[in-house]
């Protein structure tokens, strides 16, 4: 029998390596990849555990073992992915403290825009101020910032990394909290395939199909599906005549090729199509995306452990809402007995990005070098085209508007590793980038066939990063870690230029905003064996700059302004522990301060705290996993109070969830699944848009047959 116990503070247990990192962010060093197809391992005992190095591409933009770098990384594993209740992988990140959603919620029947991510109460928003990357390449919607979490298909997931802390200097606008990098399976000869259902009307398909010919092609696809009838988002005492499940439906499929002519040369392709559907509670609150991606790259092998790597990108996508006006029955008065169609809102988006860097390791001068040199060019062009139904109507009623424009990023960055000996590390980074807001304009049309045609003029800025890292290890068992950075992200075309509603309450966009800076600090202290015990506290200090936020002009009504300064500090601790080869417990916690002190013309907002940011998240889960009896994972997560508004009037309570998977091998090749989200069926708010609350998910039970052929 083996046991593991695992104890981690604010993420999950560290990562298996990466036997290769295809289509990451950078090729993986000759001393760092697997053994050669065919190589034969020496004979081990079987009471023997392989003990193999984590890997990280996230946090120096190239492969490095984790624990050689000075970033607190969290690594989630493939199998802590497999052993997961989560449904979507904004579920599955949610087990780590220091990640958040803007409305708490999953992502599974919520609107997309309010899918943004943060890491350590960053300003949490719609539009997320961290980054998203999937094999080096952005997530993130390029006109809102959100994310489309079901577009990422957790079967073809091989490591998630999660490195908080502001990265700029590395990766240009967008991760002023940190960045989260999905690392794709590596291709072999296999076939696996998953199949679920379950209530409330859950249905999912998954499957992954890979084939290697020799050492100089390999391919892959992979797909998934996921129909649910969902639940009641309106609490039971607010429901009226208009309410209904929120339900939804999404499925993605992808393809990657891999080539290597020459032993020095890898060519790699990647193509997808993701699509959605969401209804969010009523006949007119529903969402839809279509999207597609093309992605090519080479790594160019320049020397022994150098090598140049290329990404070139692009995204189409088209995304639609549509938005209600709620009313009372007009007979008995009840409220939310009627409902009207109050706009139809499309967005076409397109964009196409290249990333050229240049590894160079080995060089010595007092100590050993690695630089990194490289540049990153993006180009994203989107509209916002919407209909509205506005009541009374007169000749002057406005009916349509259309805004949008084009966004050019440009960036530039070297960085040095610098090894002074064993023990010692220093890491600094700097980068400049250039945006450029182009082309903006506003038409609106009124009811009487009047139109207006407001052009914006093209504004620059200009941006330098800098980074500086300390990575002391003193004793086998102890490392001490501290950086200072600066990080700005670029407000979006969404925020220029797009008006949203969410329930009563409008956001208007703001043509004027500028680009948020973010000044930090953190420091931290490891103990332990990343593999069978360990403790990790971090602290950290971070002072965010016109943050845009939405700020209350009237009554349901808010504008979206930059917003003198912010403060957020706290500290993070985990740990993990390993009792036995087959059980293990794990524990994570993240302490949050997160307060405007500065607030221009609105002081009435210094001292409060940022708006759906809580003060403590944590998370306790115990594992076991014994390949002669089987697996379970129970997981237990908190959340503190935090508020819906920036003025701090609607409170969202506290809450805890326990979520719970099984699993049980038949064979090498079957294994029969069970998981349950939400066991003991909590009730919770995740959202209160105008005094609206909107509830969080439910008692789910979903189960199914996993199958492997290899």
């Amino acid at each position: 029998m083996e046991v593991v116990l695992l104890v981690v503070c604010s993420g999950a247990v560290p990562a298996a390596p990466i036997a290769a990192a295809q289509g990451a962010s950078s090729a993986v060093a000759p001393q760092e990849t697997a053994p050669q197809e065919g190589a034969t391992p020496e004979p081990r005992s079987p009471d023997e555990r392989v003990e193999p190095i984590d890997i990280t591409v996230t946090a120096t933009r190239e492969p490095r073992p984790a624990s050689d770098v000075p970033a607190a990384v969290t690594i989630i594993r493939r199998s802590e992915i497999e052993r997961s209740p989560a449904k979507t992988l904004d579920e599955l990140l949610l087990s780590v403290p220091s990640f958040g959603l803007f409305r708490r919620s999953s992502s599974l029947v919520a609107d997309p825009t309010s899918q943004g991510l943060n890491l350590r109460g960053i300003g949490p928003s719609g539009v997320s101020r961290g980054l998203m990357l999937a094999d080096g390449v952005p997530v993130n919607d390029p006109f809102g910032g959100w994310i489309y979490w079901s577009s990422l298909s957790r079967l073809s997931i091989e490591q998630i990394e999660i490195v908080p802390g502001g990265a700029s200097a590395l990766y240009g606008s967008s991760p002023l909290g940190g960045t989260v990098q999905i690392v794709s399976r590596p291709i072999a000869n296999q076939l696996e395939a998953q199949a679920e259902g379950g209530a409330p009307g859950i249905v999912s398909f998954a499957g992954l199909a890979g084939h290697r010919w020799g050492p100089t092609a390999a391919a892959a696809v992979e797909g998934e599906f996921l129909s649910t009838d969902g639940y009641f988002v309106a609490p039971e005492t607010m429901r009226g005549a208009i309410d209904r499940h929120a339900s939804a439906n999404h499925g993605t499929a992808s393809g990657r090729v891999e080539l290597t002519p020459l032993p020095w040369l890898k060519l790699f392709a990647r193509g997808g199509f993701f699509a959605e559907r969401q209804n969010g509670g009523t006949e007119f609150t529903t969402g839809s995306v279509n999207r597609g991606e093309l992605v090519f790259g080479s790594t160019l092998r320049t020397g022994n452990s150098d090598w140049l790597d290329l990404r070139l990108f692009g995204h189409a996508q088209y995304f639609e809402q549509q938005r209600t006006r709620i009313l009372a029955d007009p007979t008995t008065g009840a409220p939310r007995g009627q409902e009207a169609l109050a706009a139809v809102q499309g967005v076409p988006t397109q964009d196409q990005g290249l990333s050229l860097s240049w590894t160079i390791r080995g060089l010595s001068a007092l100590g050993t070098h690695g630089l990194l040199l490289g540049t990153d060019l993006r180009q994203i062009k989107g509209r916002s085209n919407e209909d509205l139904y506005p009541v009374p109507v007169t000749s002057t009623t406005l009916i349509r508007r259309d805004a949008g424009g084009s966004q050019r990023q440009a960036g530039f960055f070297v960085q040095d590793v610098y090894d002074i000996s064993e023990r010692v590390q220093l890491l600094a980074t700097a980068r400049f980038d250039i945006v450029r807001n182009l082309d903006g304009d506003r038409l609106e049309r009124q009811n009487g066939g009047a139109t207006s045609d407001t052009f914006f003029v093209d504004r620059t800025a200009n941006h330098f990063s800098p980074r500086v890292g300390l990575r002391i290890s003193p004793a086998p068992l102890l490392t001490l870690r501290a950086s200072a950075y600066e990080a700005f992200r670029a407000p979006t075309l969404n925020e220029l230029y797009r008006p949203f509603q969410v329930g009563p309450v409008r956001t208007d966009a703001n043509e004027n905003l500028t680009p948020e800076t973010l000044h930090g600090l953190e420091a931290g202290v490891e103990l332990g064996s990343a593999r069978e015990w360990n403790v990790r506290a971090t602290g950290f200090l971070n002072l965010l700059d016109d943050p845009v936020s939405n700020v209350t002009v009237g009554v349901n009504h808010q504008q979206r302004q930059n917003l003198g300064q912010a403060r957020i500090r706290g500290a993070e601790l985990e740990a993990h522990w390993r009792l036995h080869r087959a059980f293990g417990v794990a524990a994570a916690c993240t302490f949050v301060d997160a307060r405007v002190t500065e607030a221009g013309t609105v002081p009435q907002l210094v001292g409060k705290q940022l708006v759906q940011d809580p003060r403590f998240r944590a998370r306790v889960s115990l594992a076991f996993d014994d390949a002669r009896i089987g697996t379970a994972q129970l997981q237990i997560r908190y959340q503190g109070r935090s508020f819906e508004d920036d003025l701090n009037t609607l409170p969202l309570d506290s809450y805890f969830l326990v979520d719970l998977f099984l699993s049980r091998r038949l064979s090498d090749r079957v294994e029969l699944l069970l998981a349950v989200d939400n066991l003991l069926n909590r009730s919770y708010l995740v959202g209160r848009p105008g005094g609206a609350d909107t509830l969080g998910q439910p008692l789910f039970v979903h189960g199914g047959v996993r199958l492997r052929l290899e």
